[in-house]
């Protein structure tokens, strides 16, 4: 690949890693956020109906609700290991499926929350289902594309380098 054109894909995949983890890392400090607050909304039977799509009684434990948004976190941390801007961390074969089976979990939650809320399948109230077919479908799909995009485009340039440096001897970078 051309130099101009090698630098083109490396700026388009650190581009694609940096708003991908963005969107991950804020919804995982949000997630953490709703452990004491409902915010945007006003109340917890707000936040409950049109967040989570549940009653009140039925909102996700703290624990469950840190657990989330830690996952979160790490899952951006993972798109920004992956494309090249924070360091990776564990063996390269683990990080690779990580990120496929990220974007593969991102466009099943997409894919499904828009089928569900879009025929209107389930229980969930109708401020839950327009959100979910406004925001929150759209957004995991978008992450799951950005999430595809880099693992994608990285996934040659790591065999190569990992083929050139085993033949000369050294370790992969």
């Amino acid at each position: 690949m051309p130099t101009h054109q090698h630098e083109h894909t490396n700026a388009a995949v650190k581009a694609a890693a940096g708003v991908a983890a963005t969107g991950l890392i804020a919804a995982g400090a949000l997630h953490a956020l709703w452990t004491v607050d409902p915010w945007p909304l006003g109340s917890a039977a707000e936040f409950a109906e049109t967040v989570v799509g549940v009653s009140e009684d039925r909102l996700p434990s703290v624990p469950l609700t840190l657990a989330v948004a830690a996952a979160l976190g790490a899952a951006g941390y993972l798109v920004l290991s992956n494309g090249r801007i924070a360091r990776t961390v564990g063996p390269e074969k683990l990080n690779r499926a990580a990120l496929w089976t990220l974007a593969g979990v991102l466009a099943a939650r997409g894919a499904g929350g828009l089928v569900t809320s879009g025929l209107d399948l389930g229980s969930a109230p109708e401020a839950y289902r327009h959100w979910d077919l406004a925001l929150y479908s759209p957004l995991c799909l978008a992450l799951a594309g950005l999430t595809g995009f880099v693992a994608r485009r990285t996934a040659g340039r790591r065999t190569l380098r990992t083929r050139r440096d085993r033949t000369r001897g050294g370790a992969a970078r």
